[in-house]
């Protein structure tokens, strides 16, 4: 398939001829990234709503047609609403929303802040994306995805603010603090709160009406600035990613198959809802031990003997861990991480 990077199509307050039918008609009507406009109360002002930005994350699109559809045209939004469609020609791939990217290109969520190769394909892209965002000087910015398998509804921000922690009790009661730098569009400072929610898994209805019910919060709320809190937030700070190093086979087992490489349970998904215990067994290793995997920290450390060990051939937690979007999709698991790992406080284990 042939990009043209270069491309941004916008939308202003579009017909429901332009919303076709359903969600799926609707993402075959576009040939590349989309923004949609609505105008609101107060048209001086903007929110900002991305989503779509891995072809394979589908409930912030599912949530937006539904929302365009059912609003009541006369009610308006508390001010003017901008939606940006991203990885348009990865979600159409058929089948539908099987794809984070387009083979031969790259996540567009690890693209942004690289003003060198900003003219580069989906750098390219990400810098379109990035400016219109800016262009708008939004009072807040909101990012839709989805995790792989299954797992309760959390929020990621860079930064704890009253701001950041209400926005999130609109959709969920976990709020990640990551410091994290990967060329996320989160990263990038837009001089207003910033989140991104990760809704649940991308079959789930569920996480489809989690983001539907943000989004209608996020239309009608009066003020930014001071927004009741929905629901308490916990807050978890810094997770690191696991990740398997370079050329490292990855397996999924329920015993024991002596596999090369990492062998992770194929249950590894239900530690999504409670994390794992000190001296929990996970999965498996081959004679090279932890040494392949890293858990890279801030400064480019590899910490994996801090979070886990091994005994004979198993793969252990060295202490009580917070695990997040763990995932038996080995593709998505290669290409970004294991999974999400924080170490319990004292008073959380």
């Amino acid at each position: 398939m042939d990009i043209d990077y270069s491309e941004i199509n916008y939308l202003q307050d579009p017909a429901w001829q332009d919303l076709h039918a359903d969600y799926e008609q609707f993402l075959l009507s576009m040939t590349g990234p989309t923004v949609i406009d609505i105008t609101g109360i107060h048209t001086e002002k903007y929110r900002v709503i991305t989503t779509l930005l891995q072809g394979n994350e589908p409930s912030g699109l599912i949530a937006l047609h539904r929302w365009l559809t059912t609003r009541d045209e006369n009610k308006l939004p508390t001010t003017n609403m901008r939606f940006i469609i991203c990885s348009v020609e990865a979600a159409s791939k058929s089948p539908m929303f099987s794809q984070r990217f387009i083979d031969g290109s790259k996540d567009i969520n690890r693209c942004f802040g690289h003003v060198e190769q900003k003219q580069q394909g989906c750098y390219q892209r990400a810098q379109l994306i990035e400016q219109a965002i800016r262009e708008v000087n939004p009072e807040m910015v909101i990012d839709l995805h989805n995790a792989s398998s299954p797992g309760p509804t959390f929020a990621v921000s860079s930064v704890i603010t009253t701001e950041t922690l209400s926005l999130a009790s609109f959709f969920c009661q976990t709020l990640i603090l990551s410091d994290l730098r990967l060329g996320s569009l989160m990263e990038q400072n837009f001089s207003c709160p910033y989140i991104a929610i990760e809704c649940g898994c991308s079959h789930d209805e569920q996480a489809h009406e989690v983001a539907f019910a943000g989004i209608s919060h996020i239309a009608s709320c009066v003020n930014i600035g001071y927004i009741y809190q929905e629901k308490n937030v916990e807050v978890i700070y810094r997770p690191l990613r696991l990740q398997t190093k370079d050329n490292i086979e990855l397996s999924y087992a329920q015993h024991d198959e002596g596999y090369r490489g990492i062998t992770l349970k194929n249950n590894i998904e239900y530690f999504n809802f409670g994390g794992a215990h000190q001296d929990e067994m996970i999965g498996w290793i081959d004679g090279n031990g932890i040494e392949n995997l890293q858990l890279l920290d801030r400064a480019g450390n590899n910490v994996i003997d801090e979070y886990f060990y091994a005994r004979d051939n198993q793969l252990v937690c060295r202490q009580n861990l917070r695990i997040f979007k763990a995932t038996t999709n080995k593709q998505a698991a290669l290409n970004d991480c294991l999974f999400y790992v924080v170490k319990h406080t004292s008073n959380e284990a």
